[in-house]
């Protein structure tokens, strides 16, 4: 069972927009989902409310013994843990119950700057793991037509861990679906956010399996 949780300390990375689109894409997939809330903000609990006839199955978890308390849960064929911001213990624990840990950043110096305590954790779990954890960063909320995502994924190397080539562009199609519980497969399945999504869900498919 893959369980992908998505991590940064510093809010405002997309890593709830990335958690809720990637278990809708492994749902549509035909694939059992498992959404993972840490945050104690309740962001994507929040988001799977809002839709009557969710169908991404959302549970809140928001306790520094995520590694404990997910073995209690029902088997399923992945898991998406949506990391909670600025919160070390819970960062821990999603890290120790992952097998893939996933880092959005944003192209800024100070989002880069940001993640350097959480590469940390990231980095000594791989160590103690053997490097059975795997973990990349993906470039988020990209403004279209800017030179600078490719530029900070330069950047993001000297880290250590690999940059997935797909990027995550800020788009109005995100929010405006997530206010309904929904995503971009449910209100643009044919669009470029979609597409994004698809690119991403195919890197880690292809790192995991």
């Amino acid at each position: 069972m893959p369980i992908i949780a998505v991590l940064n300390q510093k809010g405002g990375a997309g890593k709830t927009t990335i958690a809720t689109h990637l278990a809708r894409a492994f749902q549509l997939e035909g694939k059992r989902v498992l959404l993972i809330d840490s945050d104690p903000q309740g962001s994507a609990r929040d988001w799977a409310a809002m839709r009557q006839d969710q169908p991404v199955s959302t549970v809140g978890i928001d306790r520094p013994t995520i590694e404990r308390d997910i073995k209690s849960i029902a088997p399923v064929d992945w898991t998406i843990i949506d990391g909670a911001p600025q919160a070390q213990d819970l960062a821990l624990s999603a890290i120790k119950a992952a097998n893939f840990v996933l880092i959005p950043v944003q192209p800024s110096p100070y989002d880069i700057w940001a993640t350097s305590a959480l590469v940390d954790l990231v980095r000594q779990r791989i160590e103690l793991t053997d490097g059975a954890l795997k973990a990349a960063f993906v470039i988020s909320r990209v403004i279209k037509g800017t030179k600078i995502g490719h530029e900070i994924g330069q950047v993001l190397e000297d880290y250590g861990l690999p940059v997935l080539q797909s990027r995550i562009t800020q788009r109005v199609v995100f929010p405006s679906s997530a206010a309904s519980g929904r995503t971009v497969f449910d209100d643009d399945a044919s669009g470029e956010a979609a597409r994004e999504i698809k690119g991403l869900m195919g890197e880690i498919e292809a790192l995991l399996i």
